[in-house]
């Protein structure tokens, strides 16, 4: 039994990348507040961020990066 559950490990989409990122801990903490704020995780919050950072940097190559945000 101990075998089957390995083999239904649930194993990360190909098509996102994962990266490890430093805060100062004063703006970890207001990513988390805003997270609780919005219901959402922090990761979700970073997410969004970046893509407005990207989208305000070089609009004409802006598009829809894959996700579910709400932009407003």
């Amino acid at each position: 039994m101990a075998a089957s559950n390995r083999n239904r490990r649930s194993v990360a989409p190909t098509h996102v990348v994962r990266a490890s990122v430093s805060f100062p801990p004063d703006l970890y903490r207001t990513l988390e507040s805003l997270a609780r704020q919005k219901k959402v995780s922090v990761a979700w919050v970073i997410r969004e961020a970046a893509e407005k950072y990207v989208d305000a940097q070089w609009p004409l190559l802006s598009k829809d990066y894959g996700s579910n945000t709400e932009h407003s």
